[in-house]
This record gives structure tokens, sequence and C-alpha cells, in this order.
């Protein structure tokens, strides 16, 4: 009965807030699709801003060789345009990890632990921060991973990072609430989100690994999950929400099988 009650309130179209803020949900619940096509105006406006801006040195820097190269031969020109455009990628990537985080940053303080409606006032700007991390996630964030520029992203975008840590992966949504103490190593292809669903709620919940912990190659760690300091996650192993894993611990490890003569 209880669960059948949850799935009612979850997905009632009036909203519990007073006010202006309880019309707007209403709103948001009661019309679904045409909520959606409203949040994302905002989301691809941001999109060719950052991707405008992003493109811009790139653009000049291929105009102006152009021009340069104009009397050259047809060989020469070739090459030196090739530089140009190989030149506008790297500036490219420079400029979008510094563009994102700066339209990012007026969601940040409005970006906390969250469990209720997917539709909702709370999961805006979790969905706006997290539809900027992906834009430069799946365009050149690879590229860029593990140097201290991908450091660097995550840092502005919110994620609290300590000294000495390696990220070798670009799977990381909602950096906003995750936290790395110093010298922590996330292996290669590892998950680290800190939103899950479950029975028809969002729920957005801080997650933390402490100093020198290790996550394994393709690992999954979700919200609401704490690691202790010089904890192992294994190699592929999934970490469920809520779990804690102690300092020291390793999660996911097989025992070591004893064998006798």
């Amino acid at each position: 009965m209880t669960h059948h009650q949850d799935i009612q309130d979850i997905n009632a179209e009036r909203s519990a807030k007073s006010g202006a803020s309880g019309l707007l949900e209403s709103f948001l619940r009661k019309f679904r699709q045409v909520a959606y096509l409203v949040a994302i105006i905002p989301v691809l406006l941001a999109y060719v801003i950052c991707l405008g801006i992003s493109l811009a040195p790139g653009v000049y820097l291929f105009r102006w060789v152009s021009i340069q190269s104009a009397t050259y031969s047809d060989l020469y020109q070739a090459l030196l345009l090739g530089l140009a455009i190989a030149g506008g990628f790297v500036a490219f990537i420079l400029t979008l990890i510094v563009v994102v985080p700066i339209l990012n940053a007026p969601a940040l303080p409005f970006i906390k632990p969250y469990r209720g409606p997917w539709f909702s006032l709370e999961s805006i700007p979790w969905f706006y921060h997290n539809a900027l991390t992906y834009l430069v996630r799946y365009t050149v964030l690879d590229f860029i991973t593990p140097t201290p520029l991908n450091i660097f992203f995550f840092r502005a975008m919110g994620m609290k990072v300590g000294k000495g840590s390696m990220i070798n992966s670009s799977n990381i949504s909602d950096p906003a609430l995750i936290q790395l103490g110093d010298y922590v190593t996330i292996g290669g292809s590892a998950y680290l989100m800190a939103h899950y669903g479950m029975k028809g709620y969002l729920i957005i919940d801080h997650l933390k690994i402490g100093a020198g912990a290790t996550v394994g190659l393709a690992a999954k760690v979700l919200g609401g999950v704490e690691i202790g300091r010089r904890a192992t996650v294994a190699p592929n192993a999934t970490v469920f929400p809520k779990t804690v894993i102690k300092e020291m611990e390793k999660f996911g490890v097989p025992e070591k099988t004893q064998v006798t003569d």
C-alpha cells in the first residue's frame, strides 16, 4: 500500500509547493512534453554560445593563414592551411573547457542533493549542469584525459579534487556533487555519477572518495557512496547508492584462493 501511495505522489500533476513556485512546478508536471521543450531551449542556446566562441579562434587563424598564404604554391598553402586547422582544433579544446564552466557558474549554487520527481524546480539546474558537462565530455574531453587540463575542467565545473589526484576517465556526471581527496586514482573508463533513479524518483546525492583511494578500470560508482581513505574498488565493480566503503577496504576484490599441496 505504501509503495502504491509513493507512485501516486511522485506522479502527481499538482505540486506540493505553494505560490509561484508551486504553479510553475505544477505546469512542469502537467505539461511534461511542453515543459521539456521549454527547458531545453536555454541548453541549446548555451551550446550555440559555447561552440561558437570556442570555434572563433580557429576560424580566425584559418582566415589569417588563408590571406597570408594566398600567393604561395598550392602544396605549401595546403600545408599551412592544414596546420591552421590543427591549431584551430587545439584552440577549440582550450577555449571550450574555459567557456563551458563560465556558463555553468550561475547554476552551481542551486545544485544540491535532492529526492523527488524528475519534473521539478530542483531538477532544472541539475539538468543544465549535466548538459554542459556532457557537451565537453562527448566532444573533446577524451583528448585531454588524463592531463592537468581535465582536472582543471572538473574543478571549474564545481568538483572538489585534491592534490595529486588522477582522473583517467571522461565518464563523469554531476561533477559539482563529487569530492575527491588527495592522491585519488580513478581508473580508465570508470563511471562516477552522483545521481540515480529509483521507484520513479530522481535522487541526487553527494559522492565522496577519500584520500589515496583507487577506483578500478570500468568500475561504476553512484550517488550517495562514500569511499574511505586508501580503499580500493575493483575493476568492473558496481558500487550501489548509499554504500559506505571503509578505510583501506577492498570492495569487489575476490579473496585469494588458498592453495594447498
